[in-house]
This record gives structure tokens, C-alpha cells and sequence, in this order.
């Protein structure tokens, strides 16, 4: 009678796994085919330590069809996690881990062949965070293609043509009353920050980054984190110094009079560099304080507007005070004037009346 096999159940039969622990902690996994040698005794035959050859070969000696490989997403999504995200920006490589780990609570043990594009729009439809489910969706297209480049599948990318959610735009736009009143109340370190936002249109974490040697020859040097995009910001206009221009005029004075030894031109009193974190708890704080003020004076209307006001709003406040359209792009660095116009310029657009 033939004996029931109890384990290594996944594996094709007579191929056995050995594991092994060793001294530097890690295990070590091998596979054998559980064979006879020509005297009939019983042997093992190496095939190997990865599984996709050790069927193969265990396919030769068994004299079988090579099984069938199933690839799960998760091994897929360990391998672009290794191999594809490193590469990214550090902006992107958070926002994709972020991504991932909601993508991994899903498709983790599925067959990367068994996605479907139905699946996919019942992903969607579950998910609370409908701007997040379009990340991670567009995320799972990339891993599909990446997949298709390694040769892991040669289906088509199942998220190819599955419907977005519908995203709006933040339309929210810091006018002057806004402004002043955080501005008021704001640390001098969170002036400097919102001066130099506003002037240069460039996102927090690149205006913090900025150094005094990126003030050369006229022009602000700028590459931008999030895509790498360089840009030269010219502190003069018509032969004399601008708004920019004095301001890093000023921070570079501010820097020799403190004595500064970080490189950064955002600084406190004490000379140490405005982290993100010191940005926005300032931020935090001063427009804590302008509520305050603007509700003790019962004006609810402008508590409400500055309780919306953000740091990151400073760039597209910066793209709609610009009236030319290409050069708010050229500013913010975009490659398409399109994504200024509908994401960043929040102001209505200034045109003649009838008479």
C-alpha cells in the first residue's frame, strides 16, 4: 500500500526540502529528489536551493512535465521592494512603501496570474481612501509591468484601463488677510520659511534644503527632491536686486551675524537648521494663534479660512499671484503648464467685462 505523503505537501512528489539553521542566524533551504541508485539503494539528489530550477530538474530525473510555476504577488512585491523602490526619490520610496503595505493586506498570497481586472475595481470600491486606492492601484499597475519586464507573467496588466476615483483638486488659496494673520504671529525662522516659499514657489522640504553655495552668480540654485527638476532662479529683474534677491540678502547677513556653521539658510536664533518637523509645529503654532485672535474679535468667517491655511498651500498661492501662466510652470518646475493651471492656480483668471 502506498503511504500517504505528510509533508512537503507543496512540492511534486519524491522532492523533498531540507532546512537548516545556521550560525549566523539565517536558515538555509535545499531540495532533493528522493531517488534509487542503480543498486536499488536509496538516495537523495541535490536540485538546488531555488525552487523554480529544483522542479526542473526533479522534472528531468522523474521523467514528468515541468510543474507549472506560481509566482505570488508577494514574492513579486518583495523583489521590486529590493529592487525598484531604492531608486526612487525619498518622498516617492515613503509614499510607495506606504502603498505597499495596503497592497500586501490584499493580494500578498495570491497568484500573480489570478488578478483580474474586476478584482482590482473591487479593491477600489473598498477602500475607504479613495485618493490612496488611485496610489496603490497605479502602484500595482507599475509591479504588473516591472512582473512583465522579469519575466515572472506574460499576462496582460490587469489594472490597465480599471477607473480611478474621481479626485478634486485642494482649491484652498491663502489670501492677503490669511496670510498676515499667521504671518503676525509666526516665529521669525517661520517668516524666513514662508518668504522663501513664496518667492522661489518651491515645495517645504526643498526650501529647507537650500544652502548659501546654492546663491551663485546671480541666481538661486534649485533641484528639486521630489523630480530631480534644476532650476536657476534669477535675484535680479532689469538690473536690480528682487524681492528674492534681498531676501537672501538678508538670510546671508543673518547667517554671518550668527555665526552660523550648518550650511542650510533657514535657521534659528541659535544657528541650528529648521528641520520639517520645527516647520510645522511653528506653523502649528502661529496659526493656533491667529484663530485665537481672529475669534476673540468674532470674525468665525476668517478663524474658519486660516484653520485651513497650510504650509504647502504657499506654492500654489505663489503660482496664482504670477499673472503669466508659462512662467508660474517655469517657477514650479512643471514640464506641463496644464497641472499649473488646474492644480496650483487657485484665483480666478482676470478678464475685461462686456462694456
Amino acid at each position: 500500500m502506498r503511504i500517504k505523503k505528510t509533508a512537503n505537501r507543496d512540492l511534486p512528489p519524491r522532492m523533498l526540502r531540507r532546512v537548516r539553521n545556521l550560525k549566523s542566524g539565517k536558515q538555509w533551504v535545499g531540495y532533493y529528489y528522493d531517488g534509487r541508485d542503480e543498486n536499488g539503494k536509496r538516495v537523495e539528489v541535490p536540485l538546488g536551493t531555488d525552487l523554480d530550477v529544483a522542479k526542473m530538474e526533479w522534472a528531468k530525473l522523474d521523467r514528468k512535465a515541468v510543474p507549472k510555476i506560481i509566482r505570488l504577488l508577494g514574492d513579486v512585491f518583495n523583489r521590486y521592494e529590493r529592487d525598484v523602490i531604492p531608486s526612487k526619490m525619498p518622498r516617492t520610496q515613503k509614499d510607495n512603501l506606504l502603498s505597499l503595505k495596503q497592497l500586501r493586506a490584499a493580494f500578498n498570497e495570491a497568484p500573480i496570474d489570478a488578478i483580474t481586472p474586476q478584482i482590482i475595481a473591487q479593491y477600489r470600491d473598498k477602500r475607504t481612501g479613495k485618493v490612496r486606492a488611485n496610489r496603490e492601484i497605479a502602484l500595482l499597475s507599475h509591479i504588473y509591468n516591472m512582473a512583465r519586464e522579469w519575466g515572472i507573467t506574460e499576462r496582460e496588466n490587469p489594472a490597465t484601463g480599471v477607473r480611478k476615483n474621481k479626485e478634486r483638486p485642494r482649491d484652498f488659496y491663502a489670501g492677503a488677510e490669511i496670510w498676515d494673520a499667521v504671518y503676525r504671529r509666526a516665529a521669525p525662522e517661520l517668516r524666513d520659511a514662508m518668504d522663501l516659499a513664496y518667492l522661489s514657489g518651491q515645495r517645504p522640504a526643498d526650501v529647507l534644503s537650500m544652502r548659501a553655495t546654492d546663491c551663485t552668480d546671480g541666481h538661486l540654485q534649485v533641484t528639486q527632491g521630489k523630480t530631480s527638476k534644476k532650476l536657476r532662479i534669477q535675484l535680479e529683474t532689469n538690473g536690480q536686486m528682487n524681492g528674492l534677491g534681498l531676501l537672501l540678502e538678508r538670510l546671508l547677513q543673518q547667517r554671518r551675524d550668527r555665526g552660523v556653521r550648518n550650511p542650510y539658510l533657514i535657521t534659528t536664533a541659535d544657528g541650528r537648521n529648521v528641520t520639517a518637523s520645527m516647520l510645522r509645529l511653528r506653523f502649528d503654532g502661529a496659526r493656533q494663534a491667529a484663530i485665537k485672535h481672529a475669534n476673540e474679535g468674532h470674525d468665525y468667517v476668517l478663524a474658519e479660512q486660516i484653520r485651513r491655511f497650510q504650509f504647502r498651500d504657499i506654492r500654489p498661492k505663489a503660482a496664482s499671484e504670477i499673472s503669466d501662466l508659462a512662467h508660474a510652470s517655469r517657477l514650479l518646475g512643471h514640464t506641463d503648464k496644464r497641472i499649473t493651471e488646474t492644480v496650483y492656480r487657485r484665483i480666478g483668471e482676470i478678464v475685461k467685462p462686456t462694456k
